[in-house]
């Protein structure tokens, strides 16, 4: 065999390509200009922002500029929009705002749509709400039966018209052998707002409203122009069309006894030695007792060259991983995970499982993901994890008050929490120690397991899809004048909690003192379950008392009463009173002075 050497001009371009096929397999869709879509039609516009109006249907607005796609259907306009470039297994993360009363849709493929609806105020959602996949249809079926195989999402986690939505969806594309199709496409998890709503669905054909009945590997991804007034930006795709590696001449030697670090084989004896075809696993025949490690020896077939990310799970102890004879994984308990750049070809794989934990059971499980590859199980992938755990959940199915530890990011914990339900699945968290609001939510309630399983830690954590609102502080301070700095303490402001009340429908009524005046704090859910509605009492009000009501990266004045907080995250309505906007400390907040009753209501 002649051996050819490449030259630096072509070892050069080698290295470029290589390096534009890993960057493809995730792309940013262009929202300067329209170049990566098809022949958009005169309904779909380029904009450097856009709102909505909260009264009237179907109506966005937007402003020059870019990095917004927006589509304003009219009589003679109203196309769909298709990308330049088809896709097969693909993940799509964007994010969307929807028109009072609009209607439109995400097609994978042209074929498969997960729906977009202003489905704020629902609370039963089905498959033609916001996040359902879409029905498929039959005209030969009977009235009534027509539409069929659509699938609701979990629950309804839809924010308010005009204010950005976050989406997610994981797709498997149909799989074809001799020209028939052998799999059919597959929605693996959708995510609306943080929350997985959709997961595992098997699409038995293409969704009511498909460019085309027949389904095929790949095509392009398809936004919905017909209907509704949409907006998106933030649009990323990553493309999954590189095969996954696979395992090969997987051997494993078993060693008893209690190991916390990789030990010098050639001084052990094994007391299981094997060769055998299988997956890697912890649950293997003929175990020496509760105290052991498994040694596994393999090949790894890399077919795209490329950083490689591995996770592994080693419930009972720990593990260790080796490529090629290079540590990507040291000795750790539990979970861990490591990033090797690999050739293409075999990579010698050297995994080391060390059970421990005499009271746990053995468990091993081990992730891949790589440049064109969706991350997968390299392990036995029917194998139960030991440390889950089925969820202990709390369902409002009236109004109800929990108390318990609640978590905020940025790791601040509110000891002194009060979360409040309602059948609506309009939900909040109270922070006793400072009479503020931490968290508003929608959707499910509360998810206690952290609290109730085992010893617990005494927290629980929001179902649905969460609004957070900062880091706790007091929400009445006394300023000398508007200019001064929030304080960041209760220091000096003689703050007493007293407790709460509740009312016939069983909704507190806080109360607490500060600087000599006290203040009852009520909060119930808006009619047509839009939000919630504050209003706050205050009797012997003190001098130069205000009330912050957000404090925000930027705040917008939407017209009467109306202000859009943090990037159009969520609405503040007020009414009869003009809140002061002021610029601090590098962020903005909202303050009203506070001597007579104050109202408002939070919009999410």
């Amino acid at each position: 065999m002649k051996w050819k050497m490449f030259s630096k001009k072509t070892m050069a371009l080698f290295v470029v390509l290589c390096t534009a096929l890993q960057v493809f397999s995730q792309q940013k869709i262009d929202l300067s200009t329209s170049a990566d879509f098809n022949n958009a039609s005169a309904n779909w516009h380029i904009a450097g922002d856009v709102k909505a109006d909260l009264n009237t249907q179907n109506v966005l607005l937007f402003t020059a500029g870019k990095g917004v796609l927006v589509n304003i259907p009219v009589a003679d306009a109203r196309g769909d929009l298709f990308t330049n470039f088809s896709h097969g297994d693909m993940d799509i993360e964007l994010d969307y705002m929807m028109a009072l009363s609009s209607n439109s849709g995400i097609y994978l493929q042209g074929r498969y749509e997960v729906q977009l609806l202003d489905s704020w105020k629902v609370v039963n959602p089905r498959s033609g709400d916001n996040g359902g996949i879409y029905e498929r249809w039959d005209e030969q079926r009977p009235e009534g039966a027509k539409g069929y195989d659509g699938h609701a999402p979990r629950q309804n986690v839809s924010k308010a018209p005009g204010l950005w939505q976050h989406l997610k969806i994981a797709f498997r594309a149909p799989r074809f052998a001799g020209g028939k199709k052998i799999e059919n496409a597959r929605f693996l998890r959708v995510e609306l707002n943080g929350v997985l709503i959709q997961e595992n669905v098997s699409l038995s054909g293409v969704t009511r409203g498909a460019i085309s009945e027949e389904e095929v590997p790949e095509a392009p991804l398809r936004f919905q122009g017909d209907h509704g007034a949409v907006a998106f930006r933030n649009i990323v795709v990553t493309n999954y069309n590189n095969p996954s590696p696979a395992l090969t001449n997987i051997e494993y030697s078993v060693y008893a006894g209690a190991f916390k670090q990789q030990p010098d084989f050639k001084t052990l004896k094994p007391v299981i030695n094997k060769n055998a075809q299988q997956v890697l696993s912890a649950n293997i025949p003929n175990l020496p007792g509760n105290m052991f490690m498994i040694h596994y020896n393999s090949k790894l077939l890399i077919t795209t060259p490329g950083n490689y990310n591995f996770k592994l799970n080693s419930f009972g102890g720990g593990g260790i991983l080796k490529l090629n004879g290079n540590t990507i994984i040291p000795y750790t308990e539990w979970n861990s995970k490591g990033t090797a750049n690999l050739p293409a070809g075999t990579v010698d794989v050297d995994l080391v499982y060390c059970k421990n934990v005499d009271w746990a059971k053995p468990y091993l499980a081990m992730e891949l993901s790589g440049p064109g590859i969706r991350p997968f199980i390299l392990s036995d992938a029917t194998a139960i994890s030991n440390d889950d755990v089925d969820p202990i959940l709390i369902n409002a199915t009236e109004n109800i008050i929990h108390r318990s530890f609640i978590d905020l990011p940025g790791s601040f914990r509110v000891t002194h929490s009060i979360s409040v339900g309602s059948p609506s699945n309009v939900h909040y968290t109270y922070d006793m120690d400072n009479g503020m609001i931490v968290q508003v939510w929608r959707g499910g309630f509360l998810d206690a397991t952290p609290m109730w399983h085992e010893r617990g830690d005494g927290s629980s954590k929001p179902v649905g899809a969460v609004q957070y609102f900062g880091k706790p502080a007091l929400m009445v301070q006394q300023l000398s004048s508007a200019n001064n700095s929030w304080p960041a303490d209760t220091l000096g402001s003689s703050f007493i909690p007293k407790g709460y009340i509740t009312n016939e429908k069983n909704l507190p009524v806080f109360k607490y003192r500060s600087f000599g005046a006290s203040i009852n704090d009520g909060i119930t859910v808006l009619e047509g379950n839009e939000g919630l509605h504050r209003v706050l009492s205050i009797e012997n009000a003190a001098p130069n008392l205000y009330v912050r009501l957000a404090e925000a990266d930027n705040i917008e004045d939407a017209g009467n009463g109306l202000f859009l907080i943090n990037d159009k995250a969520y609405y503040l309505r007020i009414a009869d009173i003009k809140p002061l906007i002021r610029d601090i400390n590098g962020h903005k907040e909202m303050l009203v002075p506070f001597s007579n009753t104050i109202s408002y209501d939070i919009l999410f």
